[in-house]
């Protein structure tokens, strides 16, 4: 949340600089329906506020991000997507959490993956697991039906580098770094790969594959993963919307108050408001 809160203050001072006039609303102001304003930026995830969201962008009000962004980036929606438009993806099975998924993992030939809850992003460690053998499969599925996770994303372990990113779409910021030598971890996830050995891959053609990744997902300000292979091939493990940008999140929050700020000129010229 610090974090967060982070990104955001430094990009509502960064539009402050621009001369734009911000007014920041707590969260349940979208539940109190105290936001009259065209034209909003927010880092907002909870269900509730995203429907509020929706509602004002389909009364024709600017937000970003998209609120059909954030939904398209939990893990059922965004595998769909990836997969039908070709984005470079592990192999994936979505399966209901009340089956025994042994028959579908040896028939896609999956014994290493990772299962994940497919309603939303991982907010606690129990939301991603890595499975060493599919024999242990059943049970996290059964995991996640006791928790009322009613839809799980199974995706192939990719061996190779891992390698986080963060990007800016309509603008020339992307920022990419291995996280282990940078001590830059969720949940300790990142050991499962373990060190970077270095595999060569085109940075620019990395940007280009996430800035075509974020325009399928409907996502203008994003970060995400990948695993580049020993051969040099990159595969999108995740991608989300609006996340912290810890590791340059000055620079950052530059170039997403610039975005925000075309769009709100390409919109129209009126007040430019911060949903928070």
């Amino acid at each position: 949340m610090e974090n967060d809160a982070a990104i955001f203050d430094l990009t509502a001072e960064e539009l402050r600089k621009r001369g734009c006039l911000v007014k920041e609303y707590p969260e349940s102001a979208l539940e109190e329906n105290a936001v009259e304003e065209s034209l909003i930026f927010h880092m907002a995830r909870d269900s509730r506020s995203v429907r509020k969201l929706q509602t004002y962008e389909n009364e024709g009000r600017l937000v970003v991000n998209s609120p059909r962004g954030i939904q398209n980036c939990t893990r059922e929606s965004m595998t769909r997507l990836l997969l039908a438009n070709h984005v470079p993806h592990p192999k994936s099975l979505i399966v209901p959490t009340d089956i025994n998924p042994l028959p579908l993992l040896r028939e896609a030939g999956m014994q290493r993956c990772w299962i994940k809850r497919g309603d939303f992003h991982a907010v606690c460690r129990e939301d991603v697991a890595y499975v060493r053998d599919r024999e242990e499969a059943p049970d996290i599925l059964r995991g996640y039906a006791l928790r009322g996770i009613k839809q799980a994303v199974i995706n192939e372990h990719l061996r190779g580098d891992l390698v986080k990113f963060y990007g800016v779409l309509g603008t020339r910021f992307f920022h990419w770094f291995y996280p282990l030598p940078a001590h830059h971890s969720k949940f300790g996830l990142e050991q499962i790969n373990g060190t970077a050995k270095g595999f060569p891959f085109a940075p620019e053609k990395l940007r280009s594959l996430c800035n075509r990744t974020a325009r399928i997902l409907n996502t203008q300000v994003y970060g995400g993963d990948c695993i580049v292979s020993p051969e040099g091939l990159v595969d999108i493990i995740d991608f989300n919307d609006w996340p912290s940008f810890a590791p340059c999140r000055k620079e950052a929050a530059r170039y997403i108050a610039k975005r925000i700020y075309t769009l709100i000129s390409t919109s129209c010229e009126t007040q430019h408001p911060i949903v928070r």
